[in-house]
């Protein structure tokens, strides 16, 4: 199924977002509003949600418009990776989250592996920097442009533990990835950050 429904709902949802940021004309707003509810419309119809529901989450947008940042960490150990598994859909995948106001992508992924999985890690390097949006990365469709920062960490301590985020976590081989949660990591991913493990001299990936 192509996604250019969901393309097109994000570009005309930022055009409305950074015209009623700057726009001081009150006829300007009212047509960036418009705007605003033709992408919400879009993205509802082939969301099958509410346009009312889509239009909401919309409005709570504010300033200019630009990709959210989601980072992971990849923490390898006797040549295996952590995962955690997900409260949510019951599936894997690598520790991580947004990134908070305030705080550096590296000290995010420092934290969101400690609370997701209870080990303490240190980074060691950048390995990749995805659009979420690429088709090539084939993770299911969501309301938001983002960007995933992917790094490689060194384990330095900790257990594993659960969170209020995840039940479960664990190493697993480049043969034995469970069942992932698509939305947040696709197989894809994985074996290319294993990859990058066996060949450290290689740069960051990006796009």
């Amino acid at each position: 199924m192509s996604l250019k429904w969901l393309k097109w709902s994000q570009q005309l949802q930022a055009i409305a977002q950074i015209g009623l940021t700057y726009s001081q004309s009150p006829y300007d707003s009212e047509r960036y509003q418009q705007i605003r509810q033709i992408a919400a419309e879009i993205m509802a119809t082939y969301a099958h949600e509410a346009p009312t529901y889509v239009c909401d989450l919309f409005s709570k947008e504010e300033g200019y418009a630009t990709p959210k940042v989601d980072v992971r960490g990849a923490v390898f150990h006797n040549n295996q990776i952590l995962l955690v598994k997900e409260r949510e859909d019951g599936c894997w995948t690598l520790p991580g989250g947004w990134v908070d106001v305030g705080e550096s992508p590296s000290q995010a992924v420092v934290r969101e592996v400690y609370e997701e999985s209870g080990y303490h890690t240190q980074i060691v390097k950048l390995l990749a920097i995805y659009d979420r949006n690429h088709p090539r990365h084939q993770h299911p469709p969501i309301r938001h442009h983002v960007y995933k920062l992917f790094f490689q960490c060194q384990l330095i301590g900790g257990s594993p533990a659960e969170s209020t985020e995840t039940t479960e976590a664990a190493f697993f081989t480049a043969h034995d990835i469970p069942e992932l949660s698509l939305t947040r990591v696709v197989p894809s991913q994985i074996s290319r950050l294993f990859e990058h493990y066996r060949n450290p001299e290689w740069q960051a990936d990006f796009d």
